[in-house]
């Protein structure tokens, strides 16, 4: 399917166009500093897919760029790491514009008061954790996309997302609980605007890499008891991320979400 132009998905009508980040040259020591950490992944991405017999082209590595500078983003991009994902709307707003050639979507849990910006921001949202979110997205996502109210809609025009789920009923975490989440998923698949690609979920914070495995387990088995009442569930499932992904890679992720593997240690938010 076609991607859209996430910058021009950014601005406005009659915006002037990508602010000055974009003409922002990569740096060639950071390309090559980024462009290794992108390979080192993928390479424990395909060990991985190895011991579980899956083919690695089959997983799809983001990027997670929160807190990262767009100027940086830029190398990271020409360094191949064009699939970007933020936390936070209001950051990401602040990115796109500014970061030419990327591909973003959304992980981290959305207020029904950012859902309009996120549409306009995201090709892909991760975190839908409730149907009456989805709900809200589906009328923005028509709205916006100067779509008919009702009715179908070409798969082409439709906004990507998944179903977060709370694998452990982690009081902690965001997502659909388990027992919920054939019902909710039946709801969503009824939003023509959406284009429902499947599940994504957090692992549990644990010591080792190995303890995550049953959340990633428990996933995989929940899409595939869930796709065979509802059809229209696609087959992505988002799960993993730098300390457990290769483990996530061998229950079946489709997508990792890695950020300080490829970018390092974070700074600490202040306020």
């Amino acid at each position: 399917m076609p991607r859209p132009d996430p910058i021009a998905a950014a601005l406005p009508s009659g915006s002037p166009g990508p602010g000055p980040g974009a003409g922002v040259v990569p740096d060639p020591g950071e390309v090559a500093v980024l462009r290794a950490a992108r390979e080192a992944v993928l390479a424990r991405i395909a060990a991985a897919c190895a011991r579980a017999g899956r083919d690695p082209a089959e997983v799809t590595l983001v990027a997670v760029s929160k807190t990262v500078p767009p100027e940086r983003l830029v190398s990271a991009v020409a360094a191949g790491l064009d699939v970007l994902a933020e936390n936070r709307v209001q950051e990401a707003a602040a990115k796109v514009p500014r970061v030419p050639g990327a591909h973003w979507h959304l992980v981290g849990p959305l207020q029904s008061n950012k859902a309009r910006r996120a549409v306009e921001l995201f090709e892909m949202i991760q975190s839908v954790d409730s149907v009456a979110l989805a709900r809200r997205l589906d009328r923005l996502a028509r709205e916006l996309r100067g779509l008919p109210g009702t009715g179908p809609v070409d798969p082409r025009q439709r906004l990507a997302i998944l179903v977060q789920v709370n694998v452990d009923l982690d009081p902690a975490k965001a997502g659909i609980r388990p027992g919920e989440l054939e019902a909710a998923v039946a709801a969503v698949a009824g939003y023509e605007a959406l284009q429902l690609d499947g599940l994504m979920t957090i692992g549990r914070l644990a010591g080792t890499s190995e303890q995550a495995r049953a959340t990633f387990r428990g996933l995989r088995e929940l899409a595939g008891r869930i796709r065979t009442a509802v059809p229209a569930l696609g087959p992505a499932l988002s799960m993993g991320m730098s300390d457990d992904y290769p483990v996530a890679v061998e229950e079946g992720a489709t997508i990792v979400r890695v950020g300080r593997a490829i970018f390092g240690q974070r700074p600490s938010r202040v306020g």
